[in-house]
């Protein structure tokens, strides 16, 4: 099967879009822009990984430097003199941390070509350096924490060193927390700040979706305490939370922008790797046909065994005899057993998606579909011969089925779970907006368009195809600069049209997409 992350030396020899076309931009004179009525001297960004400018499964300073609020700031101090825009900077573009000497997180992706496949790999050239136990002195402008949920925000003791090893502190606020004690609420607040971003709510329903729905969705469940890492948060606690949370920061600023949750089911992360890619030639859906006719036969005659009436097993059995045909073919996937579906599996649907991390190479060698062993072989002779298989020999026909586990995949009652999640915060994020006058801006639609049409600008189109298309970095998740450009752009744009402002738009082709570096293990 093609593997989806390898890509042609034409597009190495593109410079992987890191240059793009200048263009005149206006002359940034004094008084040429204006704050209109909001004020942007102390600017504070309050959210999790996507505020704190992760990229390539890592926090390093690159991206922190190209982070949307650190844009915006940039952008704001055109209009008028502002505060410096402190951001907890790590220490290295490595991207690993660690916690007293000790690796643990991973380093970031990096492109990179070896034995000629074009994939993202650990960057090895440089140790990680940034200890989560040496803290650095605050307050900061960008309290954005990766991997922090909305209710996080305003737990106490969330950057408490002694919560690490029991999983209730965050490594990444432990290193920048004012106190043991304090919020990243808290913490946000120590600047009062005048003008402030808030975009919490993706990892409320991003860990049960990479995780393939391993989480619970704890609707009607209204104690996070008992929420597991993977588990959605009920859409109350959500907003009970951000309402909490505006509030306070609207005692001190004279307006903001909120943004709301994009479908997390769009991005690349969860549609790269196709569900039909299972590519067949005319023999091999011919065999696949016949191997799923025959299973279907020997079930029918298992249930019979088992006394179940002949037409209701004829009835289960059917639904296992599946037809493939010469080329694109949808993948297997693993579902609950249950009397109506006894073996456990089935075709994909269309809406249903695979994750990116899932193992390529398997789905060459049968994961999805069946892995033909030569004994698998041995047991279709037996049936073509209309023999009798034995018992073990029954069992190997069954097992030769590899669908797809569920880790890997997200059906479409998980994806109905996750897009009810998302519905139910946005309306809370656009009726508190409304109730406290805040501009907003609409990334569910930005980022929907840039998966359906792209984003254009000066120097080209700005897509969501991973790697080439330039606004996800190589975690298929989280932004390249270019893209947290393009969220700093339609901020503005919200923040202009809300305030009677005129913050100068940025030029998004000065932005670099993802990073080629051969230093890989």
């Amino acid at each position: 099967m093609k593997n989806y992350l390898n890509y042609i030396a034409v597009f190495l020899a593109m410079g992987f879009a890191s240059c793009e076309p200048e263009f005149d931009n206006p002359v940034d004179e004094p008084g040429a822009y204006s704050r209109g009525e909001a004020d942007f001297s102390t600017y504070v960004a309050l959210g999790n990984s996507l505020t704190a400018g992760y990229a390539d499964n890592a926090l390093y300073r690159t991206g922190q430097e190209n982070s949307f609020p650190n844009i915006l700031a940039q952008q704001f101090a055109k209009t008028q003199e502002t505060n410096d825009f402190s951001i907890p900077y790590v220490d290295d573009n490595t991207g690993g941390l660690l916690a007293g000497g000790e690796q643990i997180t991973q380093n970031r992706l990096v492109l990179s070509v070896v034995d000629d496949d074009t994939l993202p790999r650990l960057y090895t050239g440089a140790q990680p350096s940034t200890d989560v136990l040496s803290a650095v002195e605050g307050p900061f402008n960008n309290m954005g924490v990766p991997g922090a949920k909305s209710y996080h925000l305003v737990a106490p003791g969330y950057g408490s060193a002694e919560g690490l090893a029991t999983g209730a502190a965050n490594p990444y606020f432990v290193r920048f927390a004012s106190s043991q004690s304090a919020s990243v609420m808290e913490d946000a607040m120590l600047l009062e700040p005048t003008f402030f971003s808030l975009w919490i709510g993706n990892n409320d329903v991003l860990g049960y979706a990479t995780s393939g729905g391993a989480g619970e969705d704890q609707t009607n469940n209204t104690d996070p305490a008992t929420y597991g890492q993977n588990d959605i948060t009920d859409p109350n606690v959500f907003a009970s939370v951000y309402s909490q949370m505006v509030e306070s920061l609207t005692a001190t600023a004279t307006g903001g922008v909120l943004i709301n949750i994009p479908d997390v089911t769009s991005v690349p992360f969860f549609t790269t790797v196709p569900n039909n890619a299972l590519a067949l030639n005319a023999e091999t859906a011919d065999n696949l046909t016949g191997f799923f006719q025959a299973l279907s036969q020997v079930f029918m005659g298992v249930l019979v065994q088992e006394g179940v009436p002949e037409p209701q097993a004829q009835a289960i059995a059917s639904q296992y005899a599946l037809q493939f045909n010469e080329g694109p073919n949808r993948f297997l996937i693993e579902t609950e057993a249950s009397e109506t579906n006894p073996l456990g599996f089935r075709q994909m649907t269309d809406e249903e998606l695979l994750l990116l991390t899932i193992n390529q190479a398997d789905l060459s060698q049968g994961y999805g579909s069946v892995r033909m062993t030569p004994e698998v072989m041995e047991v279709l002779g037996l049936l073509q011969q209309e023999e009798q298989p034995n018992e073990a020999q029954v069992q190997m026909l069954f097992d030769a089925v590899a669908a797809i586990e569920d880790k890997d995949v997200l059906d479409s009652d998980e994806i109905e779970n996750i897009q009810n999640a998302t519905t139910a915060y946005n309306e809370a994020i656009a009726a508190i907006a409304q109730a406290n006058e805040l501009a907003v801006l609409d990334s569910n639609a930005l980022l929907g368009g840039l998966a359906e049409s792209g984003y254009p600008f000066d120097g080209g189109t700005v897509t969501s195809t991973f790697v080439t298309g330039g606004a996800f970095s190589l975690d298929g998740i989280h932004l390249t600069p270019r893209g947290y450009a393009i969220v700093a752009n339609e901020i503005i744009a919200e923040i202009n049209d809300t305030y009677d402002a005129s913050v100068p738009l940025v030029n998004i082709g000065n932005y670099a997409t993802v990073t080629y570096n051969n230093d890989v293990q």
